[in-house]
């Protein structure tokens, strides 16, 4: 029955991609008979899951889309996704959206059993939350942060496989101290027991996590927290582009709007000029766009070449409409 109802759970969730899927393919992919995945289908459609069928040589299934689809079944790292999107979606400044989120995150909270529960509240505990953008955003793997966040919270030491700015990969046996996420990127605080210092580590380059069992008692974070810890390091870090600009807007107006990505200083009522530095020019073009307003690149060339370019195909866009 195990066995059974695992098979039932996966084939739901293969057909609520809703994509269309050959019966073969998908018999296939169950590691069943077409006539066990016939069985399996009428057991779905007994449940209330309205399940297509094409009949013939060609023929497969599809979930057919519904106003009254049972409630979906996601397994652990989709659960996980989930609830780091709707955490972030509660922060949200979209009118409206935060309230929701907080809503459907505590619905969600109350069915997850127990030991998913307890992996994602482990998240929320050790995240550090920041009112400061970040860079641009960078896949992360939703099952790595379910390793780092109980270490966090439970003070284990963790072993990982790190790849460096420069591709070159290296082990690293650390105490992970917190969570930070600025904009869409995560980072690791912890310190780096065989470096003997502090670091911070971009959670999209820790591959093979594992805990050691091993316990430590907390080291001063030498800052006021790990949030003013990871920008500091930032800050700090060598940037290939330095970028400057002058918006013809008010200065107030521009800091509102783009203000989290760079410094903003008045010129004077009607002018203003923005700094940032990135490693991607493709951050602050952006940034520029969102201002609302003419404005004008002071440097670096590179960023008036990509400019120029942009204008060129949005000029051929709006030609061709």
């Amino acid at each position: 029955m195990a066995n059974t109802s695992a098979r039932m759970l996966r084939l739901l969730s293969l057909l609520q991609t809703h994509r269309y899927w050959p019966g073969p393919e998908l018999a296939e992919r169950l590691g069943v008979s077409p006539r066990t995945l016939r069985r399996d289908i009428d057991r779905l459609r007994e449940l209330g899951y309205p399940v297509d069928a094409q009949r013939g040589v060609d023929g497969g299934y599809q979930l057919a889309a519904g106003t009254a689809l049972p409630p979906l079944v996601i397994d652990d790292e989709e659960a996980v996704a989930l609830v780091v999107g709707l955490r972030t979606a509660a922060r949200s400044a979209v009118e409206g959206i935060s309230e929701s989120s907080v809503r459907v995150l505590a619905k969600v909270l109350q069915v997850m059993p127990a030991r998913l529960r307890g992996r994602v509240e482990a998240l929320s505990e050790v995240t550090e939350p920041v009112d400061w953008g970040g860079p641009e955003a960078a896949p992360v793997d939703p099952t790595v942060l379910t390793v780092l966040a109980p270490a966090c919270r439970a003070a284990e030491r963790l072993r990982f496989s790190y790849t460096a700015s420069d591709s070159r990969n290296s082990d690293r046996h650390v105490e992970p101290h917190r969570l930070v996420c600025p904009g869409r990127r995560w980072y690791l605080i912890a310190y780096d027991l065989d470096r003997h210092d502090w670091r911070i580590f971009r959670v999209d380059r820790i591959t093979g996590p594992r805990a050691t069992g091993e316990r430590f008692r907390s080291r001063d974070l030498p800052a006021a927290d790990a949030a003013e810890f990871l920008r500091g390091k930032l800050d700090n870090l060598p940037r290939p582009h330095r970028v400057e600009a002058v918006v013809h807007a008010p200065a107030a107006v521009v800091r509102e709007r783009i203000g989290r990505w760079g410094v903003v200083e008045a010129i004077d009522a009607e002018r203003c000029g923005v700094r940032m530095t990135t490693d991607s020019l493709e951050w602050p073009l952006m940034a520029l766009g969102a201002a609302g307003a003419e404005f004008r690149v002071v440097e670096p060339p590179e960023l008036l070449d990509l400019v120029r370019e942009r204008a060129e195909r949005f000029g051929r866009a709006a030609g061709a409409a």
